[in-house]
Order: structure tokens, then C-alpha cells, then sequence
């Protein structure tokens, strides 16, 4: 079933006008974005996710074609009522230490008050609402400078959310974060857009969170421009394994995440207890040197072959005998020193 969407582009190139020239970075985009979705732009570097999200923004203009929000062109909107509509959060740590997260927060509702505007009952009630709906409200009083990285992203979400835009942009959100904050935004920010039926729209380098959490991928790269869809279609179809065109890397469809391509020419079979024993068996056999290969039990009887059983009873088992191992780490330093040579040939101690 169709349903409009809150912003949408047609034959759209973005770029910059420098003088009489241009540059265009990108043409011919077409896209939607849809109320109640967390959409993540994924892309390599340089491809242009800045400049779309700031062109998305009105931030820049659009070189050709059309963007439209709630069914109007988006340059026929006012600076004011576009800041009514659209919340943008860059990527720039936030240098307002001054500020009280509260006095930071209320900055947000600027649109609606003006620059001196008095806040009113209703304004405070709206900047404690977008607090508590971060998970902030308990440092409300606590001056910006005191607050973690995490904790600075979410004060600025809370920002963007009292302003009530329905459309929120964010440029690299999670990128001075530690692995706990990033799962934790990329987690508030899909609740927010689930539950505040807002449409938001993040670039990232994050891809396992993106791949995990957002309804909706863009990919954007500059051999193949944009292609969107629900992330597991996007998934599923190869799409990530092209985004990044280059030889040394892989996608893994399984567990969601690139890996270095593996070119060694030293074979070995594996099989393994469960699916995480194989996978990190596989992983610390690539790594060390050898073409780790799923064992399907047709081998020939010349080739090397790993039996994992559980992580402290691993066997090397060849035509001339089987070494039992009680760790990774013996397995690893087993497998560091040797030849292949040696690995087929070895013999029961």
C-alpha cells in the first residue's frame, strides 16, 4: 500500500556553484522518506552524504531537480517555518559549556517563541517532555562542559525534538561515541521515531547498529548513486556487498558486518559444535594465514581438517594422527609458527 511521504526528491542533483561552474557530486536522485522510520545514509568516504543531508536541510541549494516537504517545495518555505519542520543535528561536538542542559534545550523552541521570546507554561512543559523522552531530565541542571560525549548527544536530540519538527537530520550522530553510547542513541533514535511517528534521517558509519535498527537504508556511493530500500531487502540482495567497491573487503550477510577479503592459498576444512564456534574458528584461522573452509565431510583424506567440539577441545585431525587442543590460544600458536607442510604431516606427539 502506498502512503505519501514527508519529503521526497525527483531527478535531483546536488553539488556546489562555484562562480559561473558547478560541481555536481551527485544527479538523477530520486527518494522518499516516510513519517515513523529511522532511515541510516551509509556510504564511503566522500560520497557525498554531508552534501545530500545539507542540500535535504536547505542548508545549500539543489543544482536541479525538486525536493519536496509535506507536498511543497522546499525552497518556497521561509527560513522560520522550514526550522518548524526540520531538525538538524551535525556532527560538531557541541561547545556550549556555559549553557545548562535545560537553557541548551530550550534553544529548541526558538521557532516558536523568537530569539527573545518568553518561554510559557506550554514551552516548558515541551522541553521537559523532549528531556524525559532522551533520558536527560535528570541533568537538567548540570552545566553542558560536565556532561559525557553520549550524554551531549543526547541533550541535542532533546534540542531538535522541542522544536516538534517532524523531519530530523543528523550527520554522523554516534561518531565521537563509545560502543555503549552508539548502541544506545541508534536505540533512542528509532524509538523516537517509532513512537513520536517522526521521520528521521542519519548518516553513519555505524553499520552494524544501522543494519540492526533502521526501517530503512540509503545507500549512497559514486559509481552506483542512491539506492534505498528496507534494510533486510538491501541486505539480501547484494546491495552491501557493493556499496564498497574494492577487492580487499567482503560483506557478510550473516552477521551483518565487512570482514578483509581472504586470499590465502593454505586450505583447511572446519566444522564446529554450533554456528559462534565455527564463526570464530573460521575467524582466528583467516587470520593466522589459512583459507578456513566450512568442512561438508567429502574432503579427501589428504586435507587438513579442524574438529571443534567446544572452545576447550579443539582437534587437528589428519591422515597421520589427531592433536587435541584445549584453547584458542594453543590453537593460535600452534597454527602461527608452522608450515602448511607441517600442519598435513604432523604427527601425534
Amino acid at each position: 500500500m502506498s502512503r505519501p511521504a514527508l519529503l521526497s526528491a525527483r531527478q535531483l542533483s546536488i553539488g556546489y556553484r562555484q562562480g559561473s561552474s558547478e560541481k555536481r557530486v551527485h544527479e538523477n536522485l530520486t527518494f522518499d522518506l516516510f513519517e515513523g522510520e529511522l532511515t541510516c545514509l551509509l556510504g564511503p568516504n566522500g560520497a557525498g552524504k554531508s552534501t545530500l543531508l545539507r542540500t535535504l536541510a536547505a542548508a545549500q541549494p539543489a543544482l536541479l531537480g525538486s525536493i519536496q516537504l509535506r507536498g511543497r517545495a522546499i525552497n518556497s518555505y521561509t527560513e522560520r517555518e522550514l526550522s518548524r519542520i526540520v531538525g538538524v543535528v551535525l556532527t560538531d561536538k557541541t561547545f556550549a559549556g556555559g549553557l545548562s542542559v535545560y537553557e541548551l534545550v530550550a534553544l529548541g523552541r526558538q521557532p516558536h517563541t523568537g530569539f527573545f521570546g518568553r518561554l510559557s507554561a506550554q514551552d516548558h512543559k515541551k522541553i521537559e517532555e523532549s528531556l524525559e523522552a532522551v533520558g536527560i531530565a535528570h541533568k537538567a541542571q548540570n552545566f553542558t562542559a560536565e556532561l559525557s560525549d553520549g550524554e551531549r548527544q543526547k541533550v541535542m536530540i532533546a534540542k531538535a525534538l522541542a522544536q516538534e519538527c517532524p523531519l530530523i537530520l543528523l550527520d554522523e550522530p554516534t561518531a565521537f561515541l563509545d560502543v555503549v553510547s552508539r548502541i544506545e542513541t541508534m536505540s533512542l533514535l528509532h524509538r523516537l521515531a517509532t513512537e513520536k511517528k517522526i521521520s528521521i534521517l542519519l548518516s553513519t558509519h555505524d553499520i552494524e547498529q544501522a543494519l540492526v535498527l533502521s526501517d530503512r537504508l540509503w545507500l549512497l556511493s559514486s559509481t552506483n548513486g542512491l539506492q534505498q530500500g528496507v534494510t533486510e531487502d538491501l541486505i539480501l540482495d547484494g546491495s552491501l556487498e557493493r556499496l564498497f567497491e574494492r577487492d580487499s573487503i567482503h560483506f557478510d550477510p550473516l552477521h551483518g558486518s565487512y570482514y578483509p577479503a581472504v586470499n590465502h592459498h593454505r586450505e583447511i576444512h572446519v566444522s564446529a559444535a554450533d554456528e559462534t564456534l565455527l564463526h570464530w574458528t573460521i575467524n582466528a584461522l583467516n587470520r593466522n594465514g589459512y583459507n578456513a573452509r566450512i568442512s561438508t565431510g567429502k574432503e579427501e583424506p589428504q586435507q587438513p581438517q579442524i574438529v571443534v567440539k567446544d572452545a576447550t577441545h579443539i582437534q587437528i585431525d589428519t591422515p597421520t594422527g589427531i592433536l587435541t587442543l584445549h584453547s584458542f590460544a594453543e590453537l593460535t600458536d600452534y597454527i602461527r609458527p608452522v608450515s602448511y607442510t607441517h600442519l598435513r604431516a604432523h604427527e601425534t606427539a
